[in-house]
């Protein structure tokens, strides 16, 4: 892992399609963007942040989100995520973590990844199944 810069920080947008709808995931029954899915979209931020100061065969795992969902956002409309580093410690990074959507912030809070070896992770995670 190379050394994480303090303030890196990436955006990723989407338009709330009906696959992301409360009602569809089932989160809740609105047609409204799901409170799980603005988590996705600023954890996706987050990790593609973290990305570009990882060595080959790293990669990072979501271990925290703590997050306000203070707006609701209608079908069709788009949505932004930002995630900034604002803490590293060792493999345990945190982010501020915001989303907004056309009309002004929607969320945000804080988020942590943990750098993990890929493969080992994996092969860690899949022998559950021959427990």
């Amino acid at each position: 892992m190379k050394e994480v810069k303090i303030g890196a920080f990436c955006e990723k947008s989407m338009e709330v399609s009906m696959e992301c709808l409360a009602k569809t995931v089932g989160s809740g029954d609105l047609e409204v963007f799901a409170t799980p899915m603005m988590i996705a979209l600023m954890e996706n931020a987050a990790a593609e942040c973290l990305s570009q100061f990882l060595d080959e065969g790293e990669t990072s795992v979501g271990t925290y989100v703590g997050v306000d969902h203070i707006s609701a956002t209608p079908l069709g409309m788009e949505v932004f995520a930002k995630a900034e580093i604002k803490a590293a410690n060792g493999r345990e990074v945190e982010f501020l973590v915001e989303a907004f959507d056309e009309k002004g912030k929607i969320g945000g809070g804080t988020h942590k990844r943990f750098v993990v070896l890929a493969e080992k992770f994996q092969q860690k995670t899949n022998s559950k199944l021959d427990a």
